[in-house]
């Protein structure tokens, strides 16, 4: 006959606090921010994407936290874990990182010399990106308004002495690149 006890301890999980931040950045960026609504004193926070650890783990603070800038484009997610206990808990949501590209770099033509009293000499590029904004630069002041592109060259018309640039920007992601050349 045996006789005796047993305690069984239920060890609370970690809170499933909300993932915040992630969105879209332009390519060649420093990318977005991944953090917590807040935190657990003394809880290890880690961050994943794609089952694999991103950097190393954060020391909730029963505040906000941040796992800093994210340039990998996935979905993040994060794992609290218990020192004291060992429990572990996903936190609630996720968060998604798109980098968005920059307009292609197309060739800014025309320019040379033209004899005084001319009107002055055709600026353009070789071609144009549907619905992306040219604006043409002399210096880094801008020549009249952007021009939206059709798939085709455009020509900013004639252009007095000075050296030209083109600056491109694409209204939906908000990405800006230079053209190539001058």
């Amino acid at each position: 006959n045996m006789s005796g006890t047993a305690s069984i301890v239920v060890r609370a999980l970690p809170i499933a606090n909300t993932i915040t931040g992630g969105g879209a950045y332009c390519s060649g960026g420093t990318g977005v921010a991944v953090g917590l609504s807040t935190s657990e004193i003394g809880i290890s926070y880690q961050l994943w994407k794609a089952g694999a650890v991103v950097g190393s783990p954060v020391i909730g603070t029963g505040s906000p936290i941040s796992f800093g800038l994210q340039t990998g484009a996935g979905t993040y997610s994060v794992i609290g874990t218990s020192p004291v206990t060992g429990c572990s808990n996903n936190m609630a949501g996720s968060a998604t990182v798109l980098i968005n590209p920059l307009p292609v770099a197309f060739s800014v033509i025309g320019g040379g010399s033209y004899c005084s009293g001319a009107p002055g000499v055709h600026v353009g590029l070789n071609r144009s990106d549907a619905g992306t904004n040219y604006q043409l630069m002399n210096g880094g002041t801008p020549i009249g308004s952007p021009i939206t592109g059709t798939g085709a060259g455009i020509d900013f018309g004639l252009n007095t002495a000075g050296a030209y640039t083109v600056v491109a920007a694409n209204p939906a992601t908000t990405c800006i690149n230079n053209m190539a050349g001058t």
